[in-house]
């Protein structure tokens, strides 16, 4: 892992050929900290507001993509942001801009300035933070960054290798390498900064004559920890079992939900954790009876399920502080089904008398120790899920939602899968699902999601979920 002392340093970033034979160097390492704060401060001191916040990511982002079983683009995009937000009092304004010399960095304040005045005011506008302590949260690995145009090439080809081969599949993928850092600061002192890098692999296989798709995804902090093979193993062996789907009526199933199912669903409950929404009625957590108050201290679901945040967790290494500078630490949501707290914006912690927690940056729901064999030997009848896609809300009261099954869904028969079946739409909520578990698998980080995030689940099997109509989609 590297600490960071070091300046950028360029590299140069061959082409691509047809056969995805790359040689290239190691991404260039994102701004170091020692730079970065010298940045914020250049720039607050050129603030005549009554305060200046600012915000800057920089760093390198690569990626390769592969369709038809064969590599398509190469991309190599590294790039500044910088974001200054100027207030007058409850007015505020904010400005960004790309490049950071000092004609570049003037104008930029002065637009937020002229804008900020004009601005109305801002009833929820909060002071600047003081100075804060932040924890390391350890997200940046040098496997990652260094991670060379080459490395993703090989990455790439442990799908497209065995995919040709079978002669009756194609393959098509996506792999994106971030090295980046990010940085907040303000004219009063504030300066956080955060190093991470991810790695970001999806892929999905389909059959040659339409029927079968397969679907494998991953995200790492650290690039030695994602096996690719394995990601390429699992897409190919889900499309050739999905092959030739034929449809079953759609109602109320026993489902087995692989973790990436799981999280595209339960981490909806994130969006709804806020006080605010459930002090003002529009969230699930709102008292029974219509009298005010929220579920704290009640069962919301299952009491084998716990969902906590946690930047410092070595599976979900996030950002330890929000773009306000609020630190971020451990939070657990929900423990052993109860409900235990929600989260509060400086603003409202401010308007009802409480502690500001700030909104989570990572979610990760603990599990049990069934496997997925276990969980499809164990169902008389069911349906195995191996993702969910284009969710949309119905109903934020009860977090319901609707979308649809993806890339591989099987009827499972006496604890087989006997067939691939068409694919469903569903209408159900994550918290009805967790208060119908049958059994829980070990905790997996995902990757994929249409939101996004570090985010780490487990399978899941759950009796009664409703499925409302077929989608001829593979």
């Amino acid at each position: 892992m590297s600490d960071f002392t070091e300046s950028r340093r360029a590299r140069p970033l061959s082409l691509i050929d047809r056969d995805a034979r790359i040689d290239s160097r190691a991404a260039i390492a994102p701004m170091a900290k020692n730079d970065m704060q010298a940045l914020v401060e250049r720039i607050t001191r050129m603030s005549k507001a009554d305060s200046i916040h600012v915000i800057v990511d920089d760093g390198t982002t690569t990626n390769l993509r592969f369709a038809d079983n064969r590599v398509s683009t190469a991309g190599h995009v590294q790039d500044t942001s910088i974001v200054v937000i100027s207030s007058f009092g409850p007015k505020h304004a904010a400005v960004q801009v790309n490049d950071t010399s000092d004609e570049a960095l003037r104008a930029a304040v002065a637009s937020s300035e002229r804008l900020a005045k004009l601005a109305p005011d801002d009833p929820e506008a909060m002071p600047e933070l003081a100075p804060q302590s932040y924890k390391s949260s350890d997200a940046y690995f040098t496997s990652t960054a260094e991670a060379s145009a080459d490395a993703r090439a090989r990455a790439a080809m442990t799908a497209l290798e065995p995919a040709r081969a079978a002669g009756d599949l194609k393959a098509a993928g996506y792999l994106e390498v971030r090295a980046n850092a990010h940085a907040i600061g303000n004219n009063l002192g504030l300066f956080g900064y955060y190093p991470y890098t991810t790695a970001n692999y999806t892929l999905t296989v389909r059959t040659s004559d339409g029927t079968g798709s397969g679907w494998a995804g991953a995200e790492v902090n650290d690039w030695n920890r994602m096996d690719f093979a394995a990601l390429g193993a699992h897409a190919i062996d889900k499309a050739r079992m999905s092959r030739a789907p034929v449809a079953i009526e759609p109602g109320r199933y026993t489902v087995v939900m692989e973790p990436q199912a799981v999280g595209d669903l339960v981490q909806l409950i994130g969006y709804y954790a806020g006080a605010r929404e459930a002090d003002e009625g529009r969230s699930p957590f709102v008292k029974q009876g219509g009298k005010g108050g929220n579920k704290i201290g009640e069962k919301v679901v299952d009491s084998r399920v716990s969902i906590v945040s946690d930047p410092y967790d070595p599976e979900l290494r996030a950002q330890p502080f929000d773009d306000d500078g609020l630190p971020l630490d451990r939070q657990v949501w929900i423990e052993n089904g109860i409900l235990k707290q929600l989260y509060y914006s400086r603003f409202w912690a401010k308007k009802q008398g409480k502690t500001a927690t700030g909104a989570p940056s990572s979610f990760k729901m603990t599990g049990g120790t069934t496997s997925l064999d276990d969980m499809i030997k164990s169902t008389q009848r069911g349906v195995l899920v191996t993702r969910l896609w284009y969710l949309r809300e119905v109903d934020p009261r009860t977090i319901l939602y609707t979308g649809l099954t993806r890339d591989g869904t099987f009827l499972i028969e006496n604890g087989k899968i006997s067939h691939a079946i068409k694919n469903f739409r569903f209408n159900d909520s994550p918290l009805f699902m967790l208060n119908n578990v049958d059994a829980l698998g070990t905790p997996t980080r995902i990757g994929g999601t249409e939101a996004g995030g570090a985010i780490v689940v487990p399978a899941v099997k759950a009796h009664d979920f409703t499925f409302t109509s077929l989608s001829d989609a593979v």
